[in-house]
């Protein structure tokens, strides 16, 4: 039996093989009236293809937990109940053709009110009465980059509200028929803001040391799991390390490997049952060394030294590739990404290129 074609057990969940599809924002949700936020045909077509393709998770794209959380007027969201209603014709399609649905629940932080990365993905302008976009919010008033609006800091209130509308998050992704909740803290957003010394530059109980910056990670992960069932499983999506040092600007360290692994433990303790091991993402400049698997070691340094499930990502694309990291024990599954952008129909590619029989919709079996 190929390692990828192995399902995979988390609580009560089955998986049926350990391709999976990475949270990747399509920026097509409406943007406008009551149905702001909501999913729509276009997302339909581009899971359901995905799932027919037989991805065995398919997480489902950043899902802001309020409006000022999404990254661009665009982003999903699942503040509200019609965007439920929306995300359970996806998760319905889904989980008829074997497919489990999981959703990433987010806050994008300070870098909130952006552009569709199509129309050059800089700041939308706040503050007019046409204006599509809003203020955004962070642990510390530390702009993105040039021209990003300076965030407003937010205060304890504000804290405790943002871990309410991750709570309330999860309560309606759960009735939207989703079976994997995540937790975004990777890529330099609002939990990934609080994890590194390089935005989060609070003196207060949710800054400073070590312990006090996962602390809001940790709350709004047990609020997740406070009304997530326990036989379903919670992720969290990580940057191992942001990619940087100090340097002659007397930029502050961030986030690092070493951080990584004594979170992962934390995690684990607070009830997450897996690692998204990703990189990068929070400061523009950021010197990364991109390339083939780049990313990998940094999940098999969690599962060796944490002890915690982890899903490696990051340019993996052969099919050949993702046997070894497995077969090496390197990771418990993969996450593809632009290569299930590529080829939706990945997983059945793989499984012939393999010599894997796996199951097919019946109006695809004269294909088989």
């Amino acid at each position: 039996m190929s390692a990828l074609f192995e399902p995979y057990a988390l609580r009560s969940l089955s998986i049926p093989n350990r391709i999976w599809m990475s949270p990747m924002c399509q920026y097509s949700a409406e943007t406008s009236g009551p149905d702001t936020g909501a999913a729509n045909d276009w997302h339909f077509a581009h899971y359901a293809a995905r799932a027919t393709g037989g991805t065995g998770l398919i997480l489902v794209e950043a899902t802001a937990v309020s409006p000022e959380g999404r990254i661009s007027p665009a982003d999903l969201g699942i503040w509200n109940d019609r965007q439920v209603d929306a995300l359970r014709r996806i998760t319905d399609f889904l989980t008829r053709h074997g497919t489990v649905p999981g959703i990433q629940l987010a806050h994008a932080g300070r870098k909130a009110s952006t552009d569709r990365p199509w129309r050059g993905g800089g700041p939308v302008e706040a503050g007019t009465p046409d204006s599509e976009g809003w203020q955004p919010v962070a642990p510390s008033p530390v702009a993105y980059d040039e021209g990003h609006p300076v965030p407003a800091e937010l205060t304890t209130e504000g804290i405790q509200q943002v871990v309410a509308q991750f709570a309330d998050a999860a309560r309606r992704a759960l009735a939207a028929g989703f079976r994997v909740a995540e937790v975004h803290g990777a890529h330099g957003y609002l939990i990934g803001e609080f994890l590194s010394p390089h935005t989060n530059h609070r003196t207060d109980a949710y800054g400073g040391s070590f312990e006090n910056r996962i602390r809001f990670a940790l709350e709004v992960v047990d609020a997740v799991r406070a009304v997530w069932p326990e036989d379903l499983p919670v992720f969290f999506r990580i940057s191992a390390t942001d990619w940087l040092t100090e340097n002659a600007d007397d930029e502050r360290e961030g986030w690092t490997a070493d951080d990584t692994v004594r979170f992962a433990r934390e995690l684990r303790a607070h009830g997450v049952d897996l690692l998204d091991v990703s990189s990068g993402g929070l400061a523009p400049r950021a010197r990364i060394p991109v390339g083939p698997g780049y990313q990998v070691p940094f999940a098999e340094r969690v599962r060796t030294e944490a002890g915690l499930p982890v899903a490696a990502v990051g340019l993996i694309t052969d099919p050949v590739q993702a046997e070894k990291i497995l077969s090496e024990e390197r990771a418990d599954a993969v996450l593809l990404g632009r290569e299930l952008l590529r080829d939706p129909y990945f997983v059945r590619n793989a499984s012939r290129s393999l010599g894997v029989d796996v199951p097919a919709p019946e109006q695809y079996l004269r294909a088989v």
